[in-house]
């Protein structure tokens, strides 16, 4: 099954990380020490290490440019073939570096042995190292894919619970309305097949609008089923920021606010959703009347975690979900990168 995030993403985004590129030049200093440190060095270490790292770092920075500026093509290649072409790329960049260094030395009399003998055995090391880079990245690529197909399952078992929640309530919201407003049956029976056309999609990156109009369809039919109950205020910008969210991450809010905050309450109660800009991203906030019962707390807890880890794994991180309690009222804050 593909990954949804990588099918969106440039496939060596890692790469271009903080993180990555530190590993990158940390591995390369720590090349150039074992190098200087073997046991057949003789002279001074330190000059040995200075030339090693110089060279290292050369390959490094000049692969992980080539890299960045092929990135376009690159991302068209299947994930065996990207790597094996990252592998070569590796490859020509030590010859040519060793090529070049083997000149300068030449060039100061320093040069030890002959030119093919020097590419050859840096190429050798160049091979080495990238196998292991291969192997890394090989494990990083499945462990991440993991743990984005356990969100996936998580979201699957989500809709399982959701669909018949949606359906029976819906459907005897439909039924009750048939007669008497028969308009406003068939806009039910229209919102709901919107509900599942877009709940059957399967786990996915959505854009911002798409989930809030989800979850304003729910919200709609759950208008017309708890009546004057339901005091719902809006407070979302007509030109919506652009931000990618997991399909489904909203309306489970939007769902346990209804059920464990308005349904409890006798009269009902007032139900805000608020979207605005904040810091470069985006805020979406939920908020709800809760029953003065103490259990009222204990059933927000539904779901919540499984939007939390889908949100920071579907966003790298990115993305939070918060939730407090605030003078009487649940509040469930979302926090997205634009």
């Amino acid at each position: 099954m593909p990954d949804p995030i990588q099918s969106r993403e440039d496939p060596l985004a890692a790469l271009w990380r903080p993180q990555a590129l530190m590993g990158v030049v940390l591995g390369g200093e720590a090349l150039a020490a074992i190098l200087a440190l073997a046991p057949t060095q003789d002279g001074d270490r330190l000059v040995h290490f200075g030339l090693a790292s110089l060279g290292i770092q050369w390959v490094a920075v000049g692969t992980l440019s080539a890299l960045y500026l092929l990135r376009r093509a690159l991302g068209r290649l299947a994930p065996r073939h990207l790597a094996w072409a990252c592998l070569v790329l590796f490859l020509a960049m030590t010859v040519l570096v060793a090529m070049a260094a083997w000149s300068v030395l030449a060039m100061g009399g320093v040069a030890d042995t002959g030119r093919q003998g020097f590419v050859l055995r840096a190429s050798a090391l160049a091979l080495v190292v990238g196998l292991i880079g291969l192997l890394t990245y090989q494990n990083y690529s499945r462990s991440r894919w993991l743990a984005v197909r356990a969100k996936q399952l998580e979201l699957e078992a989500l809709q399982a619970r959701i669909r018949p929640h949606f359906l029976f309530n819906t459907l005897n919201t439909g039924a009750a309305l048939v007669h008497a407003r028969p308009d406003e049956a068939e806009r039910v029976l229209l919102d709901l097949a919107d509900l599942f056309r877009s709940a059957l999609r399967g786990p996915q990156l959505i854009p911002l609008a798409e989930e809030l109009a989800l979850t304003r369809r729910y919200l709609e039919i759950e208008s017309l089923r708890l009546g004057e109950r339901l005091q719902l205020h809006w407070d979302v910008p007509e030109a919506l920021p652009d931000a990618q969210v997991p399909s489904l991450s909203i309306q489970p809010l939007a769902e346990n606010a209804i059920r464990h905050g308005i349904e409890r309450l006798p009269n009902g109660g007032r139900m805000d959703v608020r979207v605005r800009p904040l810091g470069g991203g985006v805020e979406i906030v939920v908020a709800n009347d809760l029953a003065d019962a103490p259990g009222g707390r204990q059933g927000h807890a539904v779901g919540l975690a499984s939007v939390r880890e889908r949100l920071q794994a579907m966003t790298s991180g990115r993305g939070q979900l918060e939730t407090a309690l605030d003078a009487g009222r649940f509040v469930a804050r979302v926090l997205l990168p634009a």
